[in-house]
């Protein structure tokens, strides 16, 4: 049987025990969930902001307009298409000029 000291001192280490690890835990969880997520998603937002967008409205918009302006150029250099202008532009003069 444990003596009455031995009781009392197993209650103050079970108290201390569990004071310690709830305030740690406590803590450490609220710091975390707190300080460190609002920093890191600040961060991250911002650089992510940033960056993307400084990316998607230089190269992205510059390839985008370099590549369609170029397809589009070749596309009505060719030759097909341009006995289409030619067509298109004739039939507007035409319709603008009719015949007397």
């Amino acid at each position: 049987m444990r003596t009455q000291r031995e009781i009392r001192a197993i209650a103050d280490l079970t108290y201390l025990l569990t004071y310690l690890l709830t305030y740690l835990l406590t803590y450490l969880l609220t710091y975390i969930l707190t300080y460190l997520l609002t920093y890191l998603l600040t961060y991250i937002l911002t650089y992510l902001l940033t960056y993307l967008l400084t990316y998607l409205l230089t190269y992205l918009l510059t390839y985008l307009l370099t590549y369609l302006l170029t397809y589009l150029l070749t596309y009505l250099l060719t030759s097909r298409s341009r006995v289409f202008l030619e067509k298109l532009t004739v039939f507007q003069l035409v319709k603008k000029f009719p015949a007397l």
